[in-house]
C-alpha cells in the first residue's frame, strides 16, 4: 500500500503519503468524525480540490490508515515464528510483533484502537481486528493446554489483560523516547508472561 500512496505526487512536500500522515494526525487529535475535509485542507494549506485529487473522500483516508495498521498486525500472524513451535513461543512472538508494529505505525494503530464502528469502513476494520484478537486468544488457549500458562486464571481474562497492556502503549509511547521498540517488547513480554507461568 505504501507504494500506492507514494506514487502520486502533487504540490512539493504533499504527496499522498504526506497528506495521509497529516490526516491521521488530525483524526487522532480531534477525532475522525470531528475532522472535516475543510479542516484538513486548512492544516495542509491546500484547497479541498487538491486533496480530492489524491483521495476520493475522507473515508478513503480512514480506510487506508486502518488498512495499514491491520495489514501489519495480520502480517505478524503469517510469519514463521507465529506458525511453528510451542504455543507459548508463538504467543510471545505475536505479542512482540504486535508491540513492534504499534511502535512502528503508532499513528495508524492509535486510530485503529479508537474506531467505534460508526461507518462501514470502521465496522470492517473492527471485524479484522476481532479476527486478530481471536487468533491470539487461540494461542493463549493452546499455551494453557500445553502447560505453559497457568490454568487457574481464566483464558478470556488473560487475553483481555494482554491486549489491554499492549494497546495501552499507544497512549504513552513516544518513538523518540529513551526506550526503543525492541526493548519495549522485551519489557512487555517480561511483565505479561512471567506472572502467567505455572507455579513450580
Amino acid at each position: 500500500m505504501s507504494d500506492l500512496i507514494s506514487a502520486k505526487r502533487g504540490r512539493p512536500g504533499y504527496d499522498q503519503r504526506a497528506i495521509l500522515d497529516i490526516a491521521v494526525a488530525a483524526f487522532n487529535e480531534y477525532g475522525y468524525d470531528a475532522t472535516s475535509m475543510g479542516a484538513l485542507a486548512a492544516r495542509l494549506d491546500l484547497s479541498k480540490a487538491a486533496i480530492y485529487h489524491h483521495f476520493a473522500s475522507k473515508e478513503e483516508l480512514l480506510e487506508l490508515a486502518l488498512d495499514e495498521a491491520l495489514t501489519a498486525l495480520e502480517g505478524v500472524l503469517a510469519e514463521e515464528g507465529a506458525l511453528a513451535g510451542a504455543a507459548i513461543d508463538r504467543l510471545a512472538y505475536v505479542l512482540r510483533g504486535a508491540v513492534q508494529v504499534l511502535a512502528a505505525k503508532l499513528p495508524s494503530v492509535t486510530l485503529l484502537l479508537r474506531v467505534r464502528g460508526n461507518s462501514q469502513v470502521e465496522r470492517d476494520a473492527l471485524t479484522r481486528r476481532r479476527a486478530f484478537d481471536h487468533m491470539v486468544s487461540a494461542l493463549v488457549l493452546e499455551a494453557r493446554a500445553e502447560g505453559s500458562l497457568r490454568s487457574d486464571v481464566d483464558a478470556r481474562v488473560v487475553t483481555r489483560l494482554l491486549f489491554g497492556m499492549v494497546n495501552s502503549i499507544a497512549e504513552w509511547y513516544r518513538p523518540e523516547g529513551l526506550e526503543d521498540a525492541a526493548q519495549l517488547a522485551d519489557d512487555v513480554l517480561t511483565v505479561a508472561l512471567d506472572g502467567l507461568r505455572p507455579r513450580s
